[in-house]
Order: C-alpha cells, then sequence, then structure tokens
C-alpha cells in the first residue's frame, strides 16, 4: 500500500509541473525507478525533491539523480542474504554532481561593483584580450573574481559569457574613485572580501548592490563626474615671474578660471577636442552640465586645486583638452574667442594637459534610480554609505600618486613648457597628420569615457 500511494505521487508529480525538469533530474536518462522497494522509496522522493529544490535555486535542470544505482541496489538487495550488508556498502554516485560544480548551490545575479584604483602603472582600464603585454585595470580585476572562485575561469576568457560591462573607460595612468562594472556572479559567501583579497592594494571594491538582470552598467548611466587635480602654478600669466613652490592661487584668478570654465556649460560641437571627428558629426555634440574649479588646497608644499566636470559622457581625450585650453587662454598663449572658435566648422588643435591629474570621480543612474530605486526589490545606485571608504581611498592612494608623480616627474611643468610653442592656428590637415602619428598610442590609451568609442 505505502508503495502504491507513494509512486502513484511521484509518477502525478511526472505527468504535472515537474514532468520536463524531473526526467532529467535522474541520471543518464534512465526511466523512472518504478521498482524500488518500500523501504527505499523516501529516499528517492526525498533525493528527488532536494534537487529540484536546487535547480529552482541554480537556475539549472542539470542535477543528477543516481536513479539507476537505486534500481540495481535494491534488485542486489532482494536476492541477497544480507541486505543489509549490501546497503551499508553501497555509495551514491550522485553526490559527484557537488564536486563537478561547486558553485551550484550558490544563486548567480547580476550585480555592480564600486571600484576604486589608481591608475598609475596602467594602460587603461579597458583589457586588451589575446594581449598581456599591457597592464589593465580589468584584467587584475578579472583576475581576482576567477581566483574568488566567483566567476568560472571559462567566463573570466569570454568576458561576454558574464554579461561584463564598465560604466566608463579610462584613459593610460587615470584612476577612478567611483567606477562601475556590471557583471553576473556567484554570489558566494563574504563575496566582496574575497574579491579584495586577490586584488593589489591600489584597486579596491567598495561595494556590491544587486541590479535588474538586463542592467548595463554604461547604456543606464546618465551621466559622469571627473575631477582633474593640478597644480595651481599652471593658471599664472606667462610673463608672470614665480617661483611654483611659493605661488599661491589669487582670488581673482580663481574668478577668471571659473569663468572661463563656464563657457563649456550646455551642449557644444566638441570636434575638435577628440581625434578622428568631423565638424557635421553628430556624436561629436555633447552637453556639460556642471563645471567649476574648488578652493585651492596645499600638500607638500605645493598648492593644488580640483576642476570638477559633469556631462552625459566624454571622448577620447576630451577632458584634458578642455582644461588645456582654458590654460592656455589664462596664460596668454591664446585668446579668449579661441573658444568659440573651437566649436566651429574649423578643427583646431588643442593641446591636452597630462593625463596624471584625471580622476573618474562618480557615475550617475538616475533614470534608473527613480524607475528601480524604490521598487522594493532593488537598490538605488546611491554610495552615500560608501562615502567615508572611497574619501579613504583617494587620500591614501590617488591624491599622493598625483602628488609624488607630479613632484618627482614635474608632468604639468614640463606640459607648460611646450605652450610657447603650440600652433593654435594649424587646422584639420595639420591635426590629421599629428593625429595620426600617435593613433597607436591612443587606441592603447583608450577614452576618457566609454561614450561613443567604447
Amino acid at each position: 500500500m505505502v508503495m502504491t500511494r507513494v509512486t502513484a505521487f511521484i509518477a502525478a508529480g511526472y505527468r504535472g509541473k515537474f514532468v520536463r525538469c524531473g526526467q532529467r533530474a535522474f541520471s543518464g536518462g534512465a526511466p523512472v525507478p518504478w521498482n524500488l522497494l518500500p523501504e527505499r522509496l523516501h529516499l528517492t522522493v526525498h533525493q528527488l525533491f532536494r534537487n529540484l529544490w536546487q535547480m529552482a535555486e541554480s537556475g539549472t535542470d542539470d542535477i543528477l539523480l543516481p536513479a539507476k544505482e537505486l534500481v540495481a541496489d535494491d534488485a542486489k538487495r532482494s536476492r541477497s542474504d544480507d541486505g543489509e550488508n549490501e546497503h551499508s556498502t553501497k555509495r551514491f554516485k550522485g553526490d559527484r554532481c557537488d564536486v563537478q560544480d561547486v558553485h551550484k548551490k550558490y544563486p548567480k545575479r547580476k550585480v555592480v561593483l564600486l571600484l576604486s584604483y589608481s591608475g598609475k602603472g596602467y594602460h587603461g582600464m579597458q583589457r586588451n584580450m589575446g594581449s598581456s603585454q599591457f597592464k589593465t585595470i580589468e584584467g587584475d580585476l578579472i583576475r581576482a573574481l576567477v581566483q574568488s572562485g566567483c566567476i568560472p575561469e571559462n567566463h573570466g576568457e569570454d568576458m561576454k559569457k558574464m554579461s561584463f560591462q564598465r560604466c566608463a573607460r579610462t584613459d593610460k595612468g587615470v584612476s577612478a574613485a567611483g567606477q562601475i562594472v556590471s557583471l553576473k556572479v556567484w554570489l558566494i559567501d563574504d563575496i566582496v572580501e574575497k574579491i579584495n583579497d586577490n586584488l593589489p592594494s591600489d584597486i579596491r571594491i567598495l561595494g556590491l548592490k544587486r541590479v535588474t538582470s538586463g542592467f548595463n552598467s554604461k547604456s543606464k548611466c546618465d551621466a559622469r563626474t571627473y575631477l582633474y587635480m593640478l597644480p595651481t602654478f599652471a593658471f599664472a600669466h606667462k610673463d608672470c615671474d614665480i617661483q611654483v613652490e611659493r605661488y599661491r592661487l589669487s582670488r581673482e584668478t580663481l574668478q577668471r578660471v571659473n569663468s572661463l570654465l563656464a563657457c563649456y556649460k550646455g551642449t557644444h560641437n566638441f570636434h575638435s577636442f577628440t581625434s578622428q571627428k568631423g565638424p557635421r558629426d553628430p556624436s561629436a555634440k555633447r552637453y556639460i552640465m556642471e563645471i567649476h574649479c574648488e578652493e585651492p588646497f596645499v600638500r607638500e608644499g605645493l598648492e593644488f586645486a580640483e576642476i570638477k566636470v559633469k556631462g552625459q559622457s566624454f571622448m577620447m581625450h576630451q577632458i584634458r583638452k578642455m582644461i588645456g585650453l582654458v590654460i592656455a587662454v589664462l596664460k596668454g598663449y591664446a585668446p579668449d574667442s579661441i573658444m568659440e572658435r573651437s566649436w566651429g566648422e574649423e578643427k583646431v588643435h588643442i593641446p591636452k594637459v597630462p593625463g596624471l591629474g584625471l580622476v573618474l570621480e562618480r557615475v550617475h543612474f538616475e533614470k534608473y534610480n527613480r524607475r528601480f530605486g524604490s521598487d522594493g526589490l532593488h537598490e538605488a545606485l546611491e554610495w552615500t554609505g560608501e562615502e567615508q571608504k572611497i574619501a579613504g581611498f583617494k587620500e591614501q592612494y590617488i591624491y599622493p600618486t598625483i602628488i609624488k608623480t607630479e613632484l618627482e616627474e614635474k608632468s604639468m611643468l614640463n606640459w607648460l613648457n611646450t605652450l610657447p610653442i603650440h600652433d593654435f592656428d594649424v587646422t584639420a590637415s595639420g591635426v590629421q597628420l599629428d593625429e595620426g602619428n600617435s593613433k597607436e598610442n591612443e587606441a592603447l590609451e583608450g577614452s576618457d569615457d566609454g561614450g561613443d568609442s567604447d
């Protein structure tokens, strides 16, 4: 009677909601073991529903149940005089599923990682697939993800398999305080700590949040905020005889800086601020929401200031050329009118400041937050709880690297020495020649932002 009732229960389950995945729950496509002895039926039912539960949790239907072994075992027991000993020595081969893939107990979910890193010593954010010649942030990150056990090794070789996407593709030497990447991972225990254990100290995961399954960090990003940290002596007029260590920015000069920066606000044709885009290319038009220079501060005896700019997206070298042009005007090497001229049909040759001081400050997901941030299922992509960690990373790794490198290598001072020989009257033909010579370097550096070039 017990055997009949339980068999009917299993059969009903297979004919009903479990019919599609249930048959695969038995190893090797074996038939449903209706001939189990009564004392073993409860084991079969227990094993079946345990594996069906694993299927639901892991999103797979490739779970094995040792049907053949159960049938063979019971056949032996029915013919054996010492069935108890047969049972005690028989082992379930179905346990091998845990050996084959221990991560099936962890759900695979789409998440975003809040990433901070110092860009010195790296050839940008994006990994160059098939080439290990150049060290990149993504190269170290993917290696840590594999080593921590939250993605399989083949996903590290083919990043599309985990739907990997960065929010912004930073150039060679450019740092980030609030970079965001989206990807699918196994949500292993202590996942952030384990990833960080496999990362160098100048790359840190500061936060993790669940997102919708179709989330893409690049396409869902509304805006990006960058800062550029530079020594204030860069703003001094060319006719001023200054000692760079003793220079301090005056209130009048700071106001002049912000007045020029404000000219960038709104939508303009920035074709002259990048390479390989013509004046009639619609993608050269970019919208700048905010831009200003903050109050100066002194570090290691040298005065610095931060220029912050927020825009929908940026093209390759756009921010560095925007700041380079303002400095050229401030120092008297170019007239104020050159800014309006650079947005016209003519291709103006604009110098770009060194990449050392450029930092991706934060990225914005305002539309996503309005739609999903308060739906009760997802979190808003805001990181107020991580602000102290971000500030601490900047103070420990980003600022000291910029300051130390500037003091030792004098990158800004050396760049300023090129301005007197820079020709601001060079038009398209000259620019194309100059930028064609540096095409290989630009390909390695990537772009300030993913924008159109990602």
